[in-house]
Formats: structure tokens, C-alpha cells, sequence
């Protein structure tokens, strides 16, 4: 692989701005080449390129495969001085390099000129965005240290450890605030008692070293000195500092709907009550922050290490279409920068690992680094087989059912038309479900070719995430299932005799959600369990949106609901059909009744009205008036969706204008939002006219496309009210089930603008981390924000 293309491979694609350009510079030197090249001097037919060069090199006494270039050679040394680097101090704030081309009055050299122009910005910009990076995780590393000083003198409070030093001398760390190293953990060497070992071991670390206390934290690295002799006593150690804890509260984010409540009734905050789950939560949000923090570390070493190799190269490929030799001299000031001679980065990142290890993974190394270096997640082939295996068996199931229908001249039996209403809709519901995960499945693709983070956006665990096989995969094998079990169910006489269908067909529906529910909601860690964990508490959370913070996650998955309508019509279906209807004889009388007409109306409205009430929580969390306006959209929505619903139920010319004004100023809404907001397109005055500043996707006909799309599937769902509720060809089920799809497609098209546009909002404000909170507050800040 190129470099170019490992460069790109490798970049943070939320600071892609902030790297190197490095495919720009490149072109700058393809045209000092093309210009050497057409103003070099054509060989003659009788010497040819290079043949002189090359005698002349064969009769050269052999130097020995190690041996430089001569040092005293005049013209070497000439060309080493083509450049001169130096520094400027830029509006007196930030010092600048500026590089002086030597031979610019050279043929061509106009051309050089612009490169090393523009090779001086591309470092300036890389260093200062480096220099204020490191800035930020310095200052981050001074908050972190605070909040694990506080942490361990929690434990030490909590947990109360008592040491014994002998038969007759017992101290209580919590009580005293005594501070042991590890010589004095008892006089007879053993260790203590395994109920104390974590807080003595918070302990050991405060005065391991003898570190002074401002030197002491994440970001500082502890002063060498000889320990003192065991018979200096405990008095010669320097107390564990238990005093953080006061003027300190705790600040844990809701996390149960009762928890939430508490906060609206009173304050996020509370005064430390030392109990252990508070220290279990703390030590929860402890844990996390420092695994985040620790990317951030291992991504600026990267984005370092990164340019500096691109510097490097580009400089080299300089010099091999000019030979002038330049490289060592802008390497050398590359070295001395900022960038090159930095170490704080390194220094924090070992600083965290023993931090780490040392509190969090109880000593154990490697525990600890798997934890802060989680292995990348490796394609298998066995899931490539098993998904080739069970899309080909999906295709022979299709081919399967179109061939017994033909035979058996289905179409046209009597009980064709029971059949479409009792058994078809119970199948769609998993056409349904198919068709969602093989459009998410498509989304997946086409993220990671056009390099959008969806896991960080997403908020997904490093390595769990899943990759667009597994999600065709999964589509896969429940597209094998319920095609196997519409083949067995694939009956449309009754028994004579029984006048009954037979009972285990009829149950085969019925099962296959049975199963599935139980697969979903499967303790064991098999069939990807952190993923449907994520996919449970995002759908908890949607459930009881009131009472949740809403992320990202959580209404994503409530617009994927708002498309799945007619899925959870199916599944009350089920409810109507299994227990209020006779399914042996396929009849069900439960749809003529108000009960199931008024569920009918409210599973439809329950994903808008959930989308609706998130917008309320975060209008009153981040004050935006945007989600008051995506309210009031989601608000139409619902209205619209119960005036069709009501005219579908009941008819009539004044329900039929209501039905269609509603859906009318639903759709119009709920289209311009698409475009404009969630996709960020329509923009008039962009550099790509009607679209926005930056696209992902090279080819511009693209997004008009989708936008066209989205306008014609956004009216699919009118159908209801115009009237097409049946065709010459199709039963009504079968076009209520095509118009779903329909819609299912159109939620595919717009979750790839959707996150397109999140993660090009997170580039321009080069957002590549998630913030965690922190346990602790402290007095003084709140004293200070009082001032």
C-alpha cells in the first residue's frame, strides 16, 4: 500500500482537517517534476540515459556498504544549504517555522518557492493543533488527579482498612490517616487480610516513591529516592491526605427513572455519605474516564507520530526529484519542534497505565492493558461462510415457496383470501424486520467505506461493534427461519373431517417470536450479547424517555421505531389472533371491536409520540429552541397518523379533509426537516450548490437522488388517505406490507445522510472523544462559580 493511502487509513477522521496535506504537496512536486522534465535536456541517440553515469560508477573504489557520503565534498555541502529553517514569532503568541528557499533564482525554482510556502503552513497548522491538544490533556490530567484523590480517600473511608504491625500496635488507616509503604504492611512480612487489601493498596501508592504532593497525579512522574529503613517507623511517613473529602459531593448521572425523579426534585448533587455504593459508582465513572482518556493519549501519539512520517516522506520524495538534499536540514528542525522533542503525551500515557493497573485491575498487567488496549477486531471466515451458506438457502427457501405456489395454483384457492388476512400478516412481521437489518446492514457498508465513525458516534465499546457480516449474517439466518416456517405453514384447505387446520402449523408463527424474544433477552454471552444489551437499554431508555437523558443512540433507535408501524400492528395481531380469535380455524372476530380498534390507533402513535416527548427533554436540558420546532414536528405526525387512523376505522368526508390536511402538513414538515436539518443539505450558498460545504460521497447526483427519493417515499404513506387501498392485483395486505417496506427503505436512505452529516458536524468541531462524567465536585468550584 502506498503510503498516501496508509496515511489516510490511519488518520483521527474527526481531526482530518489537522492533519498534513499530504496529497497536495504531493501534486505541488509533480509539477517541479513536470517542469525538470520538459525543460531537461533530451539524450542522444548514441549515449543513452544513464550509460555513462553507470561506467563511471564501476571502476568507483568500494567504500564499504556503510559508508556515507563524503563529508568535505564542496558541492555536497552546496546543496545542504538550499533551505535555511527558522523560527518567527507570530503576533507575538505562538512561535512559527519559516523556511528560506536558497535557490529560488534557479530555473524553476518559483515552483520550489510555492512547495516550501506551503510546507510551512501545513507544519505551523500541525504543530499548534498538537501543541493545543497536549494543552488540553495537561489540563485534563490535573482534574483527573484531583478526582483519584478524592477516589482514594473514599476507599480508605469506606472500606476502614486496619494493619497490624505486630501483636500489640493495630492502626486505622480511615481513623488516623496513616500512610504505610509496603515494608511496614506487618512485621512478620505477611500481607493483610483480603476484605482490606484494595483500600491498603490505595495506601501504598500515596507514599510509594516518596513523591512531594504537588508532584503527585496522572501527569507527573514520581521523584526517585531510597526508601526508608523498616526501623524508622511508622511516624516517618507522611500521612494519607483524607482532608479532600471535605466540601466534596458526589455527582452521579441518573441512571433509574427513580433516581431521575430525585434530581428534578432536588439538587444533582449530594454530600458524600461514604457508603460503598457510592464508592462502586464512583469508582464505575472512575474507570471509564481514564479508558477514555487513554485513547485520547493513544490517538495524539498516533496523530504525531503520523505527520512527523509524512514530513519525512514527502521530504524525501523532494529530494529525489530535485537531488538537492534537503531533507536532512527541515527533518532536523522537524525533530526539534515542538512535535518531534515532546514527550508529554508518552510520559501521561505510562502515567495512566500504572495509574490503571495500580487501582483498577488489582496489580495484574495485563488485565489492565487489555482493558486500555483493546485488541482490534478481526474479520473471521467463518462468519463470511455461514453468511454466503444461509443468504444462499434464504434464495432456495424464495425459489422454494414461488414453486409451491405454482403447483398447488394457490392464488386462485378459496382460502386464499382467509390466508392473506390471518396468516400474512403474522409473516411480515419478520419481512419486516429483514428488510431493517439488511438496509442497516447496507448503512454499515457504506460508513466504513466513506471512513464515517459510527461507533464513536454511536458511543459503541471498542471491539463490540458490529460490522455489515454480522448484520447480514443475523438478517440472514432470520430470513432462513421464518421462510422455513411460511413453507410448513404453506396451507390453505381445511380438514374436512375437523373443519380445523392442523394446531402445529398454526403454532409455527407463534414460536418463531417466542424464540426470538428468548435470543434477544439471552443472558449468555453468545449471538453478540453486548450488542443486544446496547439495543435493550437504548429501547429502555426510549420507553421511559422522560425520565432518561437522551443520546444519540436513544433517538436513533426511536426514529428507526416511527418507520417499524405497521411491524408492531403485526404484533398486536398476534395478541389478537392467539388469544382472542380460534387460529385451528383461522378466524378472529377481535378486530370488529373498540378495544383492539383503539390499541390499533395507539401502537401507531407510540414511536412519534416517543420521539416527541425527547425532543421536550432535551428542549429543557440544552434550552435549543430547534427541538421545540422537531416537536411540534413529531407533534403533527401523531395527529396526522390518528386522523387516518380514525378515517381507515370509521370514513366520511369531513374525517377524509381532516386526514388529508394533516398527512399533508406531516409530510411537508417532516421532508423539509430530513433535507435541511438532519441531512444539512439545501444550502444555498455552499461551495456545492444546494448541498453543503463537505460531502463524503464523490459523486454529487447522489444526494439529489436521495433527496428525490426521500420526497416520493415520504408520500407513500398518504396512500391510506388517498384512497389506494387496494389494487387489481394485490390484497390489501399485500399493498399495507409493500407500503411499509417502502418506508423501511426510506429510513435505510436516511440513516446513511443522518450519520453522514453527525459525523461531519464532529470533524468541524474535530470532536473525536466522548465526555464522561466525572463522580466528584468540589466546594471551591462552586464557590468560585458563585463569585
Amino acid at each position: 500500500m502506498k503510503f498516501g493511502k496508509e496515511f489516510a487509513s490511519q488518520m483521527v477522521q474527526e481531526w482530518q482537517e489537522a492533519y498534513m496535506d499530504y496529497n497536495f504537496l504531493k501534486q505541488l512536486l509533480k509539477e517541479v517534476l513536470r517542469f525538470r522534465q520538459r525543460n531537461s535536456p533530451a539524450p542522444t541517440a548514441t549515449t543513452p540515459r544513464g550509460s555513462l553515469r553507470r561506467k563511471v560508477s564501476l571502476y568507483r573504489a568500494f567504500s564499504g556498504l556503510t559508508t556515507g557520503r563524503h563529508r568535505n565534498s564542496p558541492r555536497k555541502r552546496d546543496e545542504d544549504q538550499a533551505i535555511l529553517v527558522s523560527t518567527v514569532q507570530h503576533q507575538g503568541v505562538e512561535e512559527q517555522y519559516q523556511t528560506m528557499f536558497m535557490m529560488s533564482s534557479d530555473e524553476g525554482g518559483e515552483y520550489e518557492l510555492v512547495f516550501f510556502r506551503r510546507l510551512d503552513d501545513e507544519f505551523n497548522k500541525v504543530v499548534n493543533f498538537y501543541r493545543k491538544k497536549v494543552a488540553e490533556v495537561i489540563e485534563e490530567a490535573d482534574e483527573l488527579t484531583r478526582q483519584m484523590n478524592v477516589l482514594i480517600a473514599l476507599r480508605i473511608k469506606v472500606e476502614n482498612p486496619v494493619v497490624r504491625l505486630g501483636e500489640s500496635h493495630v492502626v486505622n488507616l480511615a481513623s488516623n490517616g496513616v500512610s504505610l509503604p509496603s515494608q511496614f504492611q506487618s512485621l512478620n512480612g505477611k500481607r493483610p487480610e483480603r476484605p482490606h487489601m484494595d483500600a491498603i493498596q490505595e495506601v501504598e501508592m500515596s507514599s510509594e516513591g516518596l513523591m512531594e504532593p504537588e508532584e503527585e497525579g496522572i501527569g507527573n512522574e514520581p521523584k526517585e529516592s531510597n526508601h526508608t529503613e523498616e526501623n524508622k517507623g511508622v511516624e516517618g511517613f507522611r500521612p494519607a491526605s483524607l482532608e479532600v473529602l471535605d466540601n466534596v459531593k458526589i455527582n452521579v448521572a441518573p441512571e433509574t427513572p427513580i433516581s431521575t425523579l430525585r434530581g428534578i426534585l432536588m439538587s444533582s448533587t449530594s454530600d458524600l455519605s461514604f457508603s460503598k455504593e457510592e464508592l462502586r459508582k464512583s469508582e464505575e465513572l472512575m474507570t471509564q474516564a481514564l479508558i477514555e482518556f487513554y485513547q485520547k493519549l493513544r490517538l495524539l501519539k498516533s496523530y504525531c507520530f503520523m505527520n512527523q512520517l509524512a514530513f519525512s516522506k514527502i521530504m524525501k520524495k523532494y529530494d529525489k526529484i530535485t537531488t538537492r538534499h534537503a531533507s536532512k536540514a527541515y527533518l532536523e528542525m522537524v525533530d526539534r519542534s515542538y512535535l518531534g522533542s515532546s514527550d508529554e503525551v508518552t510520559r501521561l500515557m505510562e502515567r495512566v497505565e500504572a495509574t490503571y493497573i495500580k487501582h483498577f485491575a488489582n496489580g495484574n498487567r495485563g488485565k489492565g492493558m487489555n482493558t486500555l488496549r483493546p485488541k482490534t477486531k478481526r474479520e473471521r471466515h467463518r462468519i463470511t461462510f455461514l453468511l454466503g451458506f444461509l443468504s444462499g438457502c434464504s434464495i432456495a427457501l424464495v425459489v422454494a415457496i414461488v414453486v409451491l405456489i405454482q403447483v398447488r395454483n394457490l392464488l386462485k384457492s378459496e382460502g386464499r383470501g382467509q390466508y392473506m388476512d390471518s396468516i400474512f400478516p403474522l409473516y411480515s412481521l419478520f419481512g419486516f424486520i429483514v428488510l431493517h437489518m439488511l438496509m442497516f446492514s447496507a448503512n454499515i457498508y457504506f460508513w466504513r467505506r466513506y471512513r464515517v465513525n459510527y461507533p464513536f458516534i454511536f458511543g459503541l465499546k471498542q471491539g463490540t461493534e458490529l460490522g455489515y457480516r454480522e448484520v447480514f449474517l443475523l438478517s440472514a439466518a432470520l430470513s432462513v427461519l421464518s421462510l422455513a416456517a411460511v413453507i410448513s405453514n404453506l396451507d390453505m384447505k381445511i380438514d374436512p373431517k375437523t373443519q380445523n387446520f392442523k394446531m402445529l402449523p398454526e403454532l409455527v408463527p407463534m414460536g418463531l417470536v417466542i424464540f426470538l424474544f428468548l435470543i434477544l433477552f439471552c443472558p449468555f454471552n453468545i449471538i453478540y450479547r453486548s450488542t443486544r444489551f446496547f439495543l435493550i437499554g437504548s429501547a429502555f431508555h426510549c420507553l421511559f424517555a422522560p425520565l432518561y437523558k437522551v443520546t444519540l443512540p436513544d433517538f436513533f433507535l426511536a426514529d428507526q421505531l416511527t418507520s417499524q408501524v405497521q411491524a408492531f400492528r403485526s404484533l398486536e395481531f398476534y395478541v389478537c389472533y392467539y388469544f382472542w380469535g380460534n387460529f385451528r380455524k383461522r378466524e378472529s372476530k377481535c378486530q370488529d371491536s373498540n378495544v383492539y380498534q383503539a390499541f390499533y390507533l395507539v401502537v401507531a402513535i407510540i414511536p412519534y409520540w416517543i420521539r416527541f416527548i425527547q425532543c421536550l427533554r432535551r428542549l429543557l436540558e440544552e434550552k435549543d429552541g430547534m427541538h421545540a420546532l422537531n416537536g411540534l414536528k413529531y407533534f403533527s405526525i401523531v395527529i396526522a397518523v390518528s386522523m387516518r387512523t380514525i378515517y381507515e376505522q370509521k370514513k366520511g368526508t369531513t374525517l377524509l379533509i381532516l386526514a388529508s390536511a394533516s398527512s399533508g402538513i406531516a409530510t411537508i414538515g417532516a421532508t423539509y426537516w430530513d433535507i435541511v436539518i438532519d441531512w444539512g443539505l439545501l444550502r444555498r450558498n455552499s461551495k456545492n450548490p444546494w448541498l453543503r460545504d463537505k460531502l463524503i460521497v464523490p459523486q454529487k447526483s447522489v444526494y439529489f437522488v436521495a433527496m428525490v427519493l426521500n420526497v416520493l417515499l415520504r408520500l407513500a404513506w398518504m396512500q391510506t388517505v388517498l384512497g389506494f387501498r387496494e389494487a387489481p392485483f394485490l390484497h390489501r395486505r399485500a399493498l399495507v406490507a409493500i407500503v411499509a417496506s417502502l418506508e423501511i427503505i426510506r429510513r435505510g436512505i436516511w440513516n446513511f445522510f443522518r450519520i453522514e452529516n453527525e459525523h461531519l458536524n464532529n470533524v468541524g468541531k474535530y470532536r473525536a472523544f466522548k465526555s464522561v462524567p466525572l463522580p466528584f465536585n468540589y466546594g471551591d468550584d462552586d464557590d468560585e462559580k458563585d463569585s
